[in-house]
């Protein structure tokens, strides 16, 4: 095989915020492409930086009484320590305010003024007056113009994916203070894309870079018109560089952070003896990003512009990744979904979750849910009853001796699991990393099954059968072995263990391909432990009084971002998820009847698994047949004599089961999460509510 130069980034975490399980989706993913690279012999150097610059920073270090440089050093240490927690390892890990950072800024800023991209003009900036700061894009939010999302950051919609300007916003408010920011001119520098058009048409084209939905999406929404000119400079006060030649301003952090992965790669180059423009100059590199699809738009039109422009290598390929879902919902620190790195460490293996991740994360863009039963459930039966029982159920009855000197008969089970090695290592190539655990999960049944027929746990009772218990353990610890090769780039902690209980380190794919005979084993030791529910539990309400304490903090920053009465902070998740609908007349609003009904009859659907049969009293024998969809979230027996707001005048439906007279009336997200509506007491069967 051919040894491959390889470089890899991922996109540099913010020096404002500590690392959550939500950001170690793309370090864990990256990490484990990194890792099954080198244990295929090449040559990879995977680095990334705090990203460091901006008004966030700035406005933090002045309320603490620090200076920036101290504000993100503390946080590097931070980030490095929760990144080490879960084997998330760097070749060099940086800082876009390094030295190096600032160099390479100065080389791109030459290059793209050379090729005549930079223009001046004055415009219009948002400018918060109680922190004395124009406000940099992802400090202010408001509606977004396109779908309407409330609370959407100031460049871009999570929601819809509209890129905009922050003055674009509808209802912009500060995120620094809160309050609502005014507008104030100052000059900036921009660079005009548009004159990179006929380059960025033939790179997002090529069909090599970006896989075929990105770059779709990127032609439509960007290419098919002219691309806008990008605003890459801030006026005072800004934290960052200062731009030559233009005094006291400073590049905006969107220039100086993908800037980054070369500064850091700089750093690395010159602590190990490299040779810089081999990295970044030469053919024979491959450069693999890692982002999320929130930054989609800069790494796949600004970003590859500047390279191009300053004469670096291009990306080979652009790996983007969806969000992470908490029980198929957005994070939430109400529910003590928003879990912070150093939360979960205190109360799971980090391992364990990077087997997680794996297990569900794909090629594509799609996101991905973590679902905690389903996690617990998984770990316990893929690791522990599959991986890690193959071990402990062979290597303590040959602790402290030696496998077989020659490769007992499997039925060629070892050859099987060899002969797979190629297509798992062609879907962890293609971050398909979902398949590849599949893969391995069903090599790991059949070496289970040949440990139950042989029964090792029965023989060890007759000392006659000595060697044949031997051969047996050999054959699973190799099987066991073999599957650990293949997990390593997952799980390498595991794979460490296992090279110390058979005194033969983990240190190439290909080992899978051969055998170990004749090495001692060590005395077996727990290499891992069944989760409890209860450990999860612990975890969350731990999140819970975590964001509890800066939920509010963060109220008393936003000031007026909530209404003054509102003392309970309501968080505004429930509307962000499901937005208003368009305004509707008088006219249309009474056009449906809503009527008090009593459930006087409630049961289960035969066949249906999500719906209750419900009869309705209107009053005075006035009935309604009604299949509603709440059977995860209420028991029928317990609905019956319940009052509650029932839609009377809507169309019969005629369903399978049978035909639904109206519907009764619920919130909440669907699910277990469904909460019928009830009137206060007093109220009577047929009563309308208006």
């Amino acid at each position: 095989m051919t040894q491959r130069r390889i470089l890899v980034t991922s996109a540099l975490p913010y020096a404002n915020g500590h690392i959550h399980i939500g950001h170690l989706v793309e370090y864990i993913q990256t990490d484990i492409w990194v890792r099954f690279q080198k244990l295929r012999g090449h040559q990879c150097v995977y680095v990334c930086a705090d990203d460091t610059h901006g008004t966030a920073i700035m406005i933090r270090a002045r309320n603490e009484g620090r200076s920036e440089e101290e504000v993100i050093a503390d946080m590097r240490d931070a980030h490095i320590r929760d990144f080490a927690t879960f084997h998330v390892e760097f070749d060099n890990y940086g800082s876009t305010n390094s030295d190096e950072n600032r160099e390479m800024c100065g080389i791109f800023w030459e290059s793209v003024n050379n090729a005549g991209l930079v223009t001046e003009r004055d415009v219009d900036q948002l400018y918060d007056t109680e922190a004395e700061t124009f406000l940099a894009d992802r400090f202010v939010k408001g509606k977004c113009p396109e779908c309407g999302a409330i609370d959407q950051y100031g460049d871009a919609c999570e929601k819809c994916m509209a890129t905009y300007a922050p003055e674009e916003l509808l209802e912009p408010y500060s995120t620094l203070s809160g309050s609502e920011p005014v507008m104030r001119t100052a000059p900036h520098k921009f660079i005009q894309l548009e004159k990179l058009h006929p380059f960025l048409n033939e790179w997002v084209a090529s069909g090599k870079h970006l896989e075929p939905e990105v770059a779709n999406y990127i032609k439509g929404q960007f290419l098919s018109g002219e691309l806008r000119d990008w605003d890459v400079t801030r006026p005072p006060k800004y934290f960052g560089f200062e731009v030559p030649g233009f005094p006291g301003h400073s590049w905006y952090v969107w220039f100086d952070a993908p800037i980054g992965y070369l500064g850091s790669t700089k750093q690395w180059c010159d602590a190990n003896g490299e040779n810089f423009d081999a990295w970044w100059k030469s053919a024979n590199t491959e450069v693999h990003h890692f982002i999320g699809k929130d930054i989609t738009y800069f790494h796949t039109l600004f970003w590859p512009g500047l390279l191009k422009t300053a004469g670096f290598n291009l990306p080979e390929k652009v790996r983007i990744h969806g969000f992470l879902t908490v029980a198929g919902e957005k994070m939430s620190k109400s529910r003590g979904t928003f879990v912070m790195a150093s939360t979960y460490a205190k109360h799971l293996p980090p391992g364990v979750l990077r087997y997680y991740y794996a297990s569900k994360l794909g090629s594509g863009l799609d996101d991905i849910d973590l679902n905690l039963e389903e996690f617990v459930s998984k770990v316990n039966s893929d690791l522990v009853g599959k991986v890690v029982n193959l071990a402990s159920r062979s290597a303590k009855f040959v602790a402290e001796s030696n496998l077989s000197e020659t490769y007992p008969d499997d039925g060629g089970l070892f050859a099987e699991a060899a002969a797979k090695g190629e297509h798992i290592a062609s879907l962890y190539e293609d971050c398909n990393y979902n398949a590849a655990t599949r893969e391995i999960m069903l090599l790991a049944d059949k070496a289970n099954k040949y440990v139950e027929d042989k029964e090792p746990w029965v023989l060890r009772k007759d000392p006659d059968k000595a060697d044949e218990l031997r051969d047996i353990c050999t054959v699973a610890l190799n099987l066991f072995r073999q599957i650990v090769v293949y997990l390593s780039p997952v799980l390498p902690e595991l794979a460490k263990q296992t090279g110390e209980l058979l005194n033969k380190p983990i240190e190439h794919w290909d080992e899978s391909q051969t055998p170990l005979t004749g090495t001692p084993v060590s005395k077996f030791q727990h290499l891992m432990k069944r989760i409890e529910e209860k450990q999860v539990n612990a975890m969350i309400e731990d999140s819970k009084e975590d964001n509890a304490a800066d939920a509010g903090a963060a109220a008393d920053a936003a000031g007026s971002k909530f209404h003054a009465a509102d003392t309970w902070k309501d968080s505004g998740d429930a509307l962000e998820k499901e937005p208003m609908t368009d305004e509707c007349t008088i006219d249309d609003f009474v056009k449906v009847d809503l009527r008090v009904a009593r459930i006087i009859e409630a049961g289960h659907v035969e066949g249906a698994n999500k719906l209750l049969q419900l009869t309705l009293s209107l009053g005075g024998g006035e009935t309604r047949n009604v299949f509603a969809g709440i059977k995860a979230a209420y028991e029928p027996e317990s609905l019956v004599g319940r009052l509650v707001v029932c839609v009377a005048n809507l169309k019969p439906r005629q369903m399978k089961f049978g035909l639904s007279e109206g519907m009764v009336c619920a919130s909440g997200g669907g699910g277990k999460e469904v909460f019928l509506l009830s009137p206060d007491e007093g109220s009577v069967p047929g009563q309308r509510v208006h």
